[in-house]
């Protein structure tokens, strides 16, 4: 539990929902029902082990933000708690109730508890990977899909990782609950599509021959196929901006070549490269808490080199 003040509402409250969500509890020391609702949010904080944070905020002390979400809202009363996640102000309820319906409440917006272990394995899998030990953070990882299969972020990253292990066979069948919805276009999710695209390319580069391909390229730098095919062993043996550099040749010559495909696999490269943002801060909105942060952009200057390549190369 933490108390909300002017000084530190935006981290404690705005970017802290963007983690995990949290509930905010206006009150103050004369409100009788604020004291009997005090305790029941304190319990609940401890039953739901860290599945969402109690915040509590003075309404006499800090009257700036109580009015503002009353407002909000169309409150006029208190206790008046209110329901931050991914940096704004989702839901809210007014009065001491029951803790049935609080618990009620609850569960529409906090993660349940397999996912936010799940979570927990995943962040554990990243410390792991960018220490090195990738079969450590594999363990982590199988371990977070098998706690939450929908989690696509742990997914994605068991995959990459059983593929950089060259442990193929396993990435296909851990691959193949969302193999689906890699291929749905209508709502597309490009990690895990640059995934179908790197299995493809490693199960391809099984029966080709490096040394061939390249002797077909020098005979004929047009025989986009034979290039193609190269450019998948590239990506099958993780030599990602050599497969980049073969279908940039491609690219250059012939965009529209096979439906695409050289376009579609040098984006998938430069997405499987592509380490995920961070959740930006809420943006302000019509109504909304005009008390936001502003993420921090990072960028890579290799993978930036790569998109203007591409972007000459198509433009």
């Amino acid at each position: 539990m933490i108390d909300i003040t002017l000084q530190n509402f935006e981290a404690e409250l705005i970017v802290a929902s963007q983690q995990q969500p949290v509930l905010l509890d206006i009150w103050a020391p004369w409100c009788g029902p604020c004291r009997t609702l005090g305790p029941i949010l304190e319990k609940l904080e401890e039953a739901y082990a860290g599945r969402f944070t109690l915040a509590k905020l003075n309404s006499d002390e800090v009257p700036e933000i109580a009015t503002q979400l009353s407002q909000m809202f169309g409150v006029r009363s208190i206790p008046f708690c209110v329901m931050f996640a991914g940096g704004q102000p989702v839901d809210g309820f007014v009065g001491a109730i029951p803790e049935a319906q609080i618990r009620e409440f609850l569960d529409k917006h906090v993660p349940p508890g397999e996912m936010l272990e799940a979570q927990a394995d995943v962040a554990e899998a990243e410390d792991l990977m960018a220490e090195g030990d990738l079969e450590a953070a594999l363990g982590k990882l199988a371990h977070a899909v098998q706690t939450d299969p929908a989690n696509d972020v742990a997914r994605f990253d068991y995959v990459k990782s059983l593929l950089e292990l060259g442990l193929v066979a396993e990435a296909r069948e851990a691959f193949a609950p969302v193999a689906a919805k890699a291929a749905d276009t209508l709502t597309p999710s490009p990690r895990l599509a640059a995934l179908a695209t790197w299995l493809t390319a490693t199960e391809a580069a099984a029966t080709a021959d490096p040394a061939a391909l390249q002797a077909a390229i020098a005979a004929n730098k047009r025989d986009f196929d034979a290039r193609f095919a190269l450019a998948q062993t590239h990506l099958a043996g993780q030599r990602f901006t050599d497969a980049m550099d073969e279908l940039l040749e491609i690219i250059m010559r012939d965009k529209a070549w096979n439906g695409e495909a050289a376009r579609k696999t040098y984006v998938a490269i430069l997405e499987l490269l592509t380490k995920p943002a961070p959740k930006p801060a809420a943006e302000a909105k019509a109504g909304a808490l005009e008390l936001t942060g502003k993420a921090v952009v990072h960028s890579d200057p290799l993978l930036d080199g790569y998109r203007r390549k591409l972007s000459m190369a198509l433009f």
